[in-house]
């Protein structure tokens, strides 16, 4: 079987960029570049990407779009693209696993 990386890092030539990871079914973002070195590192910490923010890669079907989707497949995308309200909207319970989603 192969593993499939849970990491993405996005950089730009001057190594500026973002670093995203999947953990404990959530998305997740740290910044790189030279300043992290020099700045408080709790600010440079891991941070859960908010599903607008998410809704806005899916929407502009960005490179992190189609990772997350090979990654968690549609299914699971779509709904981290929902916040809680959404979910409880719709009647699903966010502790909910997608059993359906392969």
């Amino acid at each position: 079987m192969a593993l499939t990386p849970m990491h993405l890092r996005l950089e730009s030539p001057d190594g500026r960029g973002d670093e995203y990871r999947i953990y404990d079914g959530h998305v997740e973002v740290r910044p790189l570049g030279a300043a992290v070195a020099d700045a408080d590192m709790d600010e440079y910490s891991w941070r859960q990407v908010t599903p607008e923010q998410l809704t806005s890669h899916v929407s502009n079907r960005t490179i992190l779009a189609e990772w997350l989707k090979q990654r968690l497949g549609w299914r699971r995308l779509l709904r981290a693209c929902l916040n809680e309200q959404e979910l409880h909207m719709f009647g699903v319970d966010s502790s909910a696993a997608d059993r359906r989603t392969a």
